[in-house]
């Protein structure tokens, strides 16, 4: 097995802040917008952005949703209270609602549990790795506790992903306005993992001027977590 490089954190830390601000000077904008979702990779680049422009040149956007809840929305204003950025709420459930996310998704999910209600929790669950061909299925919880599990079919999974899809294509749109309107740059967020194997959404999280955290595995991630003194959070 290759083992990798050692990873110093401090020293990446000031490589890639100095040259996001660098990329995002060069594409002619004054600071950067970043969809701050709670988790590390956002918080990450959130951090490097910061060190790099400055924090007052930092806009740490919440894009929350219904599914979602506030936990995500209040992990972000924390991220962005402890490094001293703007932060904006944008709340994107009305959006989703008149474009039919919710109601396409749950169409999607009847087709496999007729009997589905939209207050029900559920996922969508992969086969374990094993070099044959990937199953996804539905895992729905019912009102008594009671869950349950059913092969999706190809077309509903179509279906569910195109309509849940359409929540990062809404947080862009949201990203890129208020880009526009402060002469900022979009600042993506996939790790290395999520870009190499196209784990991400096109138009979506995939859609960003600059990309900082694209080169690092999710362990490095959070060792520059550690390294920025982002909340544990």
């Amino acid at each position: 097995m290759t083992r990798l490089p050692a990873f110093d954190a401090a020293a990446a830390c000031e490589q890639l802040a100095a040259a996001t601000a660098a990329a995002i000077r060069d594409l002619g904008r004054r600071g950067a917008v970043v969809a701050v979702s709670g988790g590390v990779d956002s918080g990450v680049v959130a951090g490097l952005c910061c060190r790099g422009l400055g924090a007052k040149r930092v806009l740490c956007l919440r894009l929350p949703e219904r599914d979602a809840g506030s936990a995500t929305s209040d992990l972000g204003l924390e991220v962005a209270q402890a490094l001293g950025a703007e932060t904006v709420e944008e709340p994107i459930t009305a959006a989703l609602e008149a474009l039919g996310c919710y109601r396409r998704r749950d169409e999607a999910i009847r087709r496999v549990f007729p009997d589905y209600e939209p207050d029900w929790r559920h996922k969508l669950v992969r086969s374990p790795p094993s070099g044959g061909v990937i199953v996804f299925s539905l895992v729905v919880e019912r009102p008594d506790g009671t869950t349950e599990t059913r092969r999706m079919p190809p077309e509903p999974y179509r279906e569910l992903l195109a309509a849940t899809n359409m929540k990062q294509r809404v947080r862009k749109l949201h990203e890129y306005t208020w880009a526009d309107r402060l002469g900022y740059a979009v600042v993506g967020t996939p790790n290395l993992l999520e870009y190499d194997q196209g784990f991400f959404v096109k138009g979506g999280d995939g859609l960003a001027d600059v990309k900082p955290i694209a080169r690092l595995y999710k362990g490095q991630v959070y060792e520059l977590a550690r390294e920025l003194g982002l909340p544990e959070a």
